[in-house]
């Protein structure tokens, strides 16, 4: 009997040890008295309502993170769609600078064409008066032509009296 007796404190020691060290895991300090009190209770709540925080805050760390990699996903998405339109930015760009710098080619080439339209305009003026001139010349010299022409003919034709 005497053996029994001491098989079963030592097996009370375990146990409370053993729950102790649960206890410990579970992160919740206690006294001595407070662990005798449990196992005389035995209450199994003890040991479910750690577990029990410990799920919930668990399952709310991980809504937590869930929230959290749906952002990053979104930030990611985001930050992708911004990359592609500074891609097609610089894509229109490139091509625009292309486009003005022919339109740059142009407007100088129009400039030129315009100061020598100017000097040839200026040309055609001057040519014209000149031509002018000459006309008058030319019709004056034909004109004197014809009058020495009809004064020769009339001095032939007419008999000297």
């Amino acid at each position: 009997m005497h053996q029994y007796g001491r098989i079963q404190v030592e097996h009370k020691e375990r146990c409370k040890a053993l729950l102790k060290r649960q206890l410990e895991v579970a992160q919740r300090s206690v006294t001595d008295n407070e662990l005798e009190n449990m196992l005389e209770s035995g209450n199994p709540q003890i040991f479910t309502q750690g577990i029990i925080t410990d799920t919930q805050q668990a399952r709310q760390n991980l809504a937590d993170i869930e929230a959290r990699h749906e952002d990053i996903m979104k930030l990611e998405k985001s930050i992708r769609e911004l990359h592609g339109l500074f891609t097609d930015m610089a894509a229109l760009i490139e091509t625009q600078g292309e486009l003005v710098d022919r339109i740059d080619v142009n407007v100088k080439q129009t400039q030129d064409y315009v100061a020598e339209a100017r000097q040839e305009t200026k040309k055609a003026v001057v040519y014209k008066k000149k031509s002018r001139k000459k006309k008058f010349i030319i019709i004056g010299v034909c004109c004197a032509i014809v009058v020495i022409i009809i004064i020769i003919v009339i001095a032939t034709v007419v008999p000297k009296k």
